[in-house]
């Protein structure tokens, strides 16, 4: 059965967001319900919702003459709630246990998680008043995705603005997890296409968007790791929390990772490396008035997921394969081929797992066996492949800890 996420809704410009919010956590196979403050209201209407979630939507405390108090059974609902966005009010108020509306009462009332994203200008949010509050609710054990920097609907500038989107969504798929399992591991991700240089104006590429590198990075920083991601996805942001480090090439990708794998206790291989790289790339940018092209020498790249799998000793290395035809067959070659721990293999031919999609269907392979995974979204799909690249981690730490114990007989 599907886990529930009550998403309460407050008074804000920042309100439209909470839609693309509903709908991430509805791709990660989240049941959604929305409560949202009268003032909400205002922003976004509460049919929007309903069309969205194809549930009711809770507003006023007394407009469900059925249930006479709505606030108890609204309460008993969710696995989780996040409050997405928080202003300053909403959070002053339940900060002090104030409960005067639905939402107020209703969270003050539930027993499940709490994820509260605030958003508002950036004197609201840096003041002491505010700051108070905001530790208040974390003492109280509410995990708060805090604003980041940028231009406000006022025409401020500075923290204020509501978290992206995908990390917010994140932080409440965690929310519906029982423990943080990478508390205290080292997790280096590697995500996004490289691009090798024909000239300084065109290159060799593939259609890698570097999506599910990212939300790897969301997730392992949600569970509780010191995240790095080396990625060459031009487009998109690094993750709240992450450290980023960009690259461009395969040969800058390889310098990256080789330099901070000692430090790390589990490698994610989900970058799409490019195979060959020209073998002298022009300075200029090649022209066709410079005479015919007639071919580009082109020589391997150096291989990351096989070079630091030999050098891997008790780290988990995890690679990814994108493939055509042949899934099972072909991610088991490239399993005892590169030496790696796991190798999540998906289709890219069919639409649901292809290069851009928010969604994918994956097969995860191990020496021992090959399990398919459903199609769900990329960010529910991450959490899911790091519990288990952890559980290999334990199972090592478990025969490790077996071959060490003295025999009896």
């Amino acid at each position: 059965m599907a886990k529930t996420v009550l998403v309460c809704v407050t008074g804000c410009i920042a309100a439209y967001k909470s839609c693309e919010i509903v709908r991430g956590l509805q791709k990660a196979g989240v049941r959604v319900k929305v409560c949202m403050t009268e003032h909400a209201t205002s922003f976004v209407g509460p049919t929007t919702f309903r069309a969205l979630t194809h549930e009711e939507v809770a507003v006023d405390l007394f407009d469900n003459p059925s249930d006479p108090i709505h606030h108890i059974s609204l309460a008993k609902e969710p696995d989780a709630v996040l409050i997405a966005p928080a202003t300053a009010n909403v959070i002053a108020k339940i900060a002090h246990g104030e409960a005067d509306d639905l939402l107020t009462t209703t969270v003050l009332a539930c027993n499940a998680p709490v994820v509260v994203a605030p958003a508002m200008n950036v004197g609201m949010w840096q003041a002491d008043v505010t700051q108070r509050n905001i530790a208040a609710l974390e003492e109280r054990g509410y995990d708060i995705v805090r604003p980041i920097s940028g231009y406000l609907a006022c025409g401020d500038s500075g923290e204020g603005k509501l978290a992206d989107v995908e990390d917010i969504v994140a932080r409440a798929l965690l929310a519906l997890e029982t423990s943080e399992a990478l508390e205290g591991e080292r997790v280096l991700i590697t995500a996004g296409g490289t691009r090798e240089a024909i000239d300084p104006v065109r290159y060799i590429g593939n259609r890698s968007s570097g999506k599910m590198g990212h939300a790897l990075a969301r997730a392992a920083h949600a569970m509780g790791a010191h995240v790095t991601l080396v990625t060459a996805a031009a487009g998109l942001s690094i993750p709240f929390g992450v450290e980023g480090v960009h690259v461009e090439s395969a040969a800058q990708m390889h310098t990256a990772v080789s330099e901070r794998f000692d430090a790390c206790s589990m490698l994610i291989c989900a970058a799409a490396v490019a195979d060959y790289t020209p073998a002298h790339p022009a300075d200029q940018k090649l022209s066709k008035a410079d005479g015919e092209l007639k071919h580009i020498e082109l020589i391997k790249t150096q291989d990351i997921l096989a070079d630091m799998s030999a050098r891997k000793g008790n780290r988990i290395v995890v690679g990814f394969a994108a493939e055509t035809n042949h899934l099972a067959e072909r991610a088991h070659a490239k399993l005892a081929r590169k030496g790696c721990d796991a190798i999540v293999a998906n289709d890219v031919s069919r639409a649901d797992s292809t290069f851009g999609s928010d969604t994918n269907e994956v097969l995860w392979v191990t020496p021992d066996m090959a399990d398919p995974l459903p199609c769900m979204g990329k960010q529910a799909l991450a959490f899911e492949l790091l519990k288990r690249a952890q559980a290999l981690k334990l199972l090592g730490s478990c025969k490790f800890i077996l071959a060490s114990m003295p025999s009896f007989g």
